[in-house]
C-alpha cells in the first residue's frame, strides 16, 4: 500500500457532533470473532423459524455449554464479582438452572462491567469493560446463536471480528483496489466508537432482524447493565464496551449500515471494524466522499 495516495483532507477532520474520525488505521486484535456454534451448523440458524423463540436457543444446554468452553479457553480477568475463570464450572454446576430460568422469565440482571485501561503506543489508554465470567457465558452464547444469522447480511468488505475473516484478507482486497488503479485513499478511523453506539439506533436495528423481544431484552440488559470505576457504578447509556463477548458482533450490526451505504453509492471498501478505507481515483473524487461519508457516520451515530 505504499504506493497508495492518501487524501489529505482526512488528516485534518475535526470533531463533528462529538466524534473525531481519523486517517490512521489501526488493525487491532483485542477481541476475536466468535465461533459458530454446532447447534448452528445444522441449518438451525433459520431466521423465521427461530426469529420468535430465540431466547430458548440461546439458553440450551448444549449451546451454553459450548459458550462455556468457549469462555473458559480464553481465559482472561475476572469481573466486578471477583470470580475467576476456574471457579465458574462449579458456580455453574449449583446455579445453572437458576439463572437459566432467571433468563427465561426476563429477571435475570447482568451485573456491571468492570472498567480496564489499558495503554496505548500514542500513550493514550483504551477502556475496557469486563464483565463477569457468568456474563461473559451468556453473551457468548447470544452472540454464538446471532452471528450466523446476523452474517447474512453483512457485507463482504467487513473483515473485523468476523468467522474466517482477518486484516490480511483486508489487505489483499486493498492491494487489488490500488491495482486496479483506485490509488487515493480516504482513510477513516472513528475513535471511541465502541463507547459511542447509540443505543436506540442498535436496538431497533437488531429488532429488525430478531422478532424474539425476550431475546432483544436481554441484549438490552447487558447494553444498560452499568460500568464500576473505582467501586462506583455508572449507568451506561451509549456504548458497547470493548472486552465483553457480545460488543463486536453488535458494533458490526451497527456498522452494517455504514457498508450498505457505501455500497449504495458505489464505492471500493474494506472496513475492519471501526477502521475504513475507501478507494477512489482521484483527489477531488476523495474529497467529495470524505464530505458526505463524515456527515453520514455523525448521523447514524447520534
Amino acid at each position: 500500500m505504499k504506493n497508495t495516495k492518501k487524501y489529505d483532507k482526512s488528516r485534518q477532520l475535526q470533531s463533528i457532533g462529538g466524534y473525531l474520525c481519523k486517517d490512521r488505521v489501526e488493525l487491532e486484535s483485542s477481541t476475536g470473532a466468535h465461533s459458530i456454534s454446532s447447534m448452528c451448523e445444522n441449518n438451525e440458524n433459520n431466521v423465521s423459524e427461530y426469529s420468535h423463540r430465540l431466547l430458548e436457543k440461546i439458553i440450551d444446554r448444549k449451546n451454553l455449554n459450548l459458550a462455556y468452553k468457549r469462555v473458559k479457553e480464553n481465559k482472561g480477568s475476572h469481573g466486578v464479582d471477583e470470580m475467576s475463570v476456574d471457579e465458574l464450572l462449579p458456580y455453574l454446576k449449583q446455579n445453572g438452572a437458576q439463572i437459566r430460568q432467571s433468563i427465561l422469565d426476563g429477571t435475570y440482571r447482568p451485573k456491571p462491567v468492570r472498567r480496564v485501561e489499558i495503554p496505548k503506543p500514542d500513550g493514550k489508554v483504551r477502556l475496557l469493560g469486563i464483565p463477569t465470567v457468568t456474563d461473559r457465558v451468556i453473551q457468548q452464547a447470544i452472540a454464538q446463536v446471532l452471528t450466523p444469522i446476523f452474517e447474512e447480511k453483512f457485507s463482504d468488505s467487513s473483515y473485523g471480528f468476523r468467522p474466517g475473516r482477518n486484516a490480511k484478507q483486508a489487505i489483499s482486497k486493498s492491494k487489488q483496489y490500488i491495482e486496479a488503479g483506485y490509488t487515493w485513499t480516504v482513510d477513516i478511523d472513528i475513535a471511541n466508537y465502541f463507547d459511542s453506539v447509540n443505543h436506540d439506533k442498535l436496538i431497533r436495528l437488531i429488532s429488525d432482524t430478531i422478532k424474539d423481544g425476550r431475546a432483544v431484552s436481554l441484549i438490552r440488559k447487558y447494553l444498560n447493565s452499568g460500568v464500576m470505576t473505582g467501586g462506583v457504578v455508572m449507568e451506561t447509556e451509549q456504548g458497547t464496551p470493548q472486552g465483553g463477548n457480545l460488543s463486536p458482533l453488535l458494533a458490526n450490526i451497527m456498522l452494517n449500515e455504514l457498508d450498505r451505504e457505501l455500497k449504495r453509492r458505489g464505492l471500493k471498501f474494506c472496513r475492519y471494524a471501526d477502521d475504513i478505507n475507501i478507494y477512489v481515483r482521484s483527489r477531488k473524487a476523495a474529497g467529495r466522499v470524505m464530505d458526505s461519508i463524515t456527515k453520514f457516520i455523525v448521523f447514524m451515530l447520534t
